[in-house]
Formats: C-alpha cells, structure tokens, sequence
C-alpha cells in the first residue's frame, strides 16, 4: 500500500529524533510491503525564522492531501520575546484547530528493560503500568474566554472553563472506543464537588456509558484522587478520561512514573482517525543537533501513527515490539542509561537504527 505523511521535525530536538522516526517508517515499509511518501514541512520557530510566520497557509493545504502528520516539536527561548499569536507554538496550534483534533491520546507504559528507571518503588511498578490518558485537547479552560480587568483588590487576571455538552460527548466516545480494545474500562476524572463544569462533565459521561457503552466499565475520580493514585497504584488504570487541563497535568505526572519523558509519545486525532503524532518530550534546544536525544518516543508516536491513523495494526506492533527488543539489548541514549553492566549507551541515532534493525525479527 502506498501512504502520503506529512513530516514535520519543528525545532530543536524535534529534528533529530524524527530522523528516526522516519528511519523506521522506511524499515517498515521495506518488511510489509509499503509505501511512505513524504512531504517535509517547517512549522515553528524554524519556519518563522525562514518565512516569518509559524505556520503557512501551504502548509495546511499539505497537511489536508495527507493520510497523517508525524511531527516533532516546536518552541524554544530563541522565539520566547514574540508576542503571543507569533509564537512557534501558535503554528502547532493552527494544526489542532484546522483539523479538528480534539482527542488527545497519551499512552503510558513502564518498559521491562528499564523498569528500575521509574521513580516508583519495586512493588508498585512490578504489577504493571499501561494506561491510555484520553484528554479534550482544543477546549475547556486553554481556550475560553480570558483577560484582565479591574477588580475588588486591583488588577486581576482570567480565564473561564467551560464545556458543553456536545464537547464532552465526543471525547467520551473516543474514550469508551478504545477501552473496548484495551482492557474495557473508563476511568473518568473531573472536580465535580467543586465546579459546575465538572458536573456537567460527569453527567454526560455517565449518559454515554449507559445509553452507548454500557458493556465498558466506568468509575469517576476527582481529580486529587486520581493523582494520588497514579504515584501509588497506576497499575489500576486502563483508559483516563479527563478534560484539558487536567490532562496536561496527570499526563506529565503519568509520564514520570514510566522512567523518562523520552519514552513517551502521543496522538491528536479527529472523528475520521486523521491525526498528528508526536513525542511529548518538547524541543530540548540544549541538546539539539549533539546525537544524545532518546528517539523512542518518536519512534512510538510513528507506532501510532501506522496503528491509529492508516490502521496498520500488525506493523505498529511490530515497532512496538521493536522498542521493547532494543531495550533488552541494553541499548539506552543518555536520559536512561545508568551505567548497568549490560547497557551500551549510544547515540540518538544509533538507537534508532538499532530500533529499525528489529522490525520484523
């Protein structure tokens, strides 16, 4: 089969690591018989540096004749004095927006091979961690009406959360989906003893179970009780449910548990599976360009991207398989090494080829 991605490495780091991530899309297609025709585009402060903007509108037209987006990160302190809408994140954010990519998916899983790397205890990481964190990503309180004004003590700042219904019930469905592959069960989480939102949020989750997905398991926390969890027994969790802004923060602290933010990719998607997918780990500009970044998260959102967005399921297994056998071998990039008599530490892009070399064995 023949597929149309789009490439975007952005800043920093993000060049590197999707280097080989790329590497693996083409070992891939070499094992099961695909094409990947790439199309490269410069998003961030790559592309304001050349174009003067963090994203073109040519970029968009691009992305749209495209099967997926395979992306690295944007951002970094050389753009940090722009104003706000010229900001290298503002062009990932043009992406989010003009496709429609509202799900995030965020998996999190300890690795055998670097169990010990955890920062949780030996008992607690021995029952397993593999959970799916399903967060609304283009609404709630990041994107609602905020400002300045002149308040009771002064100058004061807001910014409102707010969702409605139909919002909700999109990403639930998303959430009750994936269960359904994984484990069956939903783990929704919101502060409904304290806000109206989160009230809202629970109500419309609890009428998509059982009106829709009443065969998939559902438990709500508040969201203080679910991060106590996740540092005590992740093991518990399936899939997460959880709005934008407490998904950016359980996510990160999920991410922590698994040993290092390297490790770690995601997925934005829409209704019709287009996404773009990315590792979390941002643009590292202090480590750009010197061959020492992990490209395993990289190399996993490239898993996800076969899986989720062209719905190849037996070659995203087989990177993920891949991951897995070159851990066991003690490869590790810097961020995971810790000097084990049978670890070989090596280069960003030693660990990738390393990677590619085991799709298919």
């Amino acid at each position: 089969m023949e597929f149309k991605l789009a490439v975007i490495p952005g800043d920093g780091i993000g060049v590197d690591v999707i280097r080989e991530a790329v590497r693996v899309l083409d070992r891939v297609g070499e094992v099961y018989g695909h094409t990947f025709h790439y199309e490269y585009r410069l998003v961030g402060g790559c592309c304001i540096d050349a174009h003067g903007v963090p994203i073109e509108e040519e970029t968009l037209r691009t992305c749209e004749d495209c099967d997926a987006i395979l992306f690295g990160a944007a951002g970094g302190p050389k753009w940090d004095h722009l104003p706000r809408e010229g900001r290298p994140e503002r062009g990932l954010a043009a992406l989010r927006r003009g496709f429609n990519l509202y799900c995030n998916l965020r998996p999190a899983k300890i690795y055998e091979a670097i169990q010990d790397n955890s920062p949780l205890k030996g008992e607690i990481t021995a029952k397993g961690v593999d959970l799916m964190l399903v967060r609304d990503l283009i609404g709630g309180i990041y994107f609602g009406e905020k400002g300045t004004r002149q308040g009771k003590y002064g100058p004061e700042a807001y910014d409102v959360e707010c969702y409605s219904v139909f919002e909700v019930e999109r990403v639930a469905r998303q959430a009750f989906s994936i269960a359904r592959s994984r484990r069956n069960h939903v783990t929704s989480i919101d502060k409904s003893n304290a806000l109206e939102s989160s009230r809202l949020w629970r109500e419309t989750v609890t009428r998509i179970h059982d009106c829709e997905y009443p065969e998939v398991g559902l438990t709500h926390l508040l969201v203080d009780k679910a991060a106590m969890e996740l540092a005590c027994n992740p093991g518990r969790f399936d899939v997460m449910l959880t709005t934008s802004i407490f998904g950016d923060i359980l996510s990160d602290e999920a991410g922590v548990a698994t040993g290092s933010v390297g490790m770690l990719a995601s997925a934005a998607i829409n209704d019709k599976k287009f996404g773009l997918f990315e590792p979390i780990h941002g643009t590292a500009p202090d480590i750009a360009g010197m061959g020492i970044a992990n490209p395993l998260a990289a190399i996993g959102a490239a898993g996800m991207l076969l899986e989720i967005g062209l719905g190849l399921k037996e070659e995203a297994h087989a990177v993920d398989r891949a991951i897995h056998a070159v851990l066991r071998d003690g490869y590790r990039t810097s961020d995971i090494y810790r000097g084990g008599r049978e670890e070989r530490s090596v280069t960003t892009e030693v660990m990738g080829r390393e990677t590619a070399a085991r799709i298919g064995q």
